[in-house]
């Protein structure tokens, strides 16, 4: 065998064993990968939990930095007065935030807001439980401020139950015209009187489980009228609601009721009620859906979401809304405090 032959042979062996070493290394890292990395529980996780977990922490980025490990699946549960039992859930704070760090985080945000709104308070006018339950029903799919340039209209040739449960529909439907879903609105509210005539004497009952059973009403609507009409302690989990508290990195569930517990371990009891008006009056004012005013925001600090909206202070200050932004308010009739602070009353309907 000549050396050029010996030679091309070599090559020709190294050729082969290239594909086997190559598939040799490919396995040695893919069983590297799957090697466990410790927990702060002490257990091991796949590596990739815990690269996916240093990503989230990345994602984070307004959030503050705390020495506490990060509390994963702590099981929390929701136990309210005159309400079904709230489902146990699984509780995660953002990023490396301990379970006791996102609780101080979360009611040092609340004390903030009820610095900048001490005047919070429900948006839609009312006198009595009935008044306030027909206005919340009424709120669905449009602004507390249509509703309160609607409700004198309805109220004044309708004051109770009796009267709107035995309305002529097509009379009920034109008063109602300006909320919009006018029709269906109409049929709920007449419905929801007959319900409170037949089943309840005429008065609006004051635990949860007799309230859901009422026609338009689930629990948003039932949290509103117990907390400001009766005051039995309650969280409002609408719109704003569900944005903030997720913006901000108290839950990320999405489930109205799931977010109502998840929010609910994080505060006192006494606090729900409060905590919604602060969360909401926010949310309306200064951190919007589609543009919040980051520039302009109190407790920017404190919000992992900040930069998602306006972070210029000028920019910022032209988004804002209702009396941060110099226009009026929702309500017609505002309570003294919200006058007081410089707050001033929605026109009726039709002047402004």
């Amino acid at each position: 065998m000549t050396s050029g032959t010996a030679a091309g042979k070599s090559a020709t062996a190294s050729k082969k064993a290239a594909p086997k070493k190559a598939a040799a290394k490919k396995a040695a890292v893919k069983k590297a990968a799957v090697k466990k990395a410790p927990t702060a529980s002490g257990k091991t996780a796949p590596a990739k939990t815990a690269i996916k977990k240093a990503a989230g922490t990345k994602k984070a980025t307004g959030a503050r930095k705390t020495a506490h490990p990060e509390v994963v699946g702590e099981k929390t549960t929701l136990a309210v007065k005159d309400a079904a039992p709230a489902k146990t859930i699984a509780t995660k704070p953002p990023g490396n935030e301990s379970r006791a760090a996102l609780v101080r985080r979360a009611r040092r945000i609340d004390r903030e807001l009820a610095e900048v709104y001490p005047y919070a308070h429900p948006e839609l006018d009312f006198e009595s439980p009935f008044q306030l339950i027909v206005a919340t029903v009424l709120s669905a799919q449009t602004t507390d401020l249509r509703v309160n340039q609607t409700t004198p209209a309805l109220f004044a040739r309708y004051p109770a139950p009796e009267d709107l449960a035995a309305a002529n529909p097509e009379e009920v439907e034109e008063i109602l015209r300006p909320t919009g879903f006018f029709r269906a609105k109409t049929k709920s509210v007449i419905g929801l009187s007959k319900a409170l005539v037949e089943q309840f004497g005429g008065e609006v009952p004051d635990n949860v489980e007799d309230l859901v059973k009422l026609p338009g009403v689930g629990r948003k609507t039932a949290f509103v009228v117990l907390g400001n009409a009766f005051g039995h302690p309650g969280i409002t989990v609408d719109t704003h609601f569900q944005r903030l508290v997720r913006r901000w990195q108290w839950t990320d569930q999405t489930d109205p009721d799931k977010i109502e517990a998840a929010v609910g371990a994080l505060f006192p009891k006494s606090d729900w009620t409060m905590l919604s008006h602060h969360v909401i009056f926010h949310g309306r004012r200064i951190c919007h859906a589609r543009k919040p005013a980051c520039g302009a925001c109190p407790i920017a600090p404190l919000c992992p979401a900040y930069g998602e909206g306006e972070t210029d202070p000028e920019k910022a200050k032209k988004l804002l809304k209702y009396e941060k932004g110099g226009f009026p308010g929702q309500r017609l009739k505002p309570p003294q405090a919200y006058l007081d602070a410089g707050g001033k009353p929605a026109p009726p309907l039709g002047t402004g």
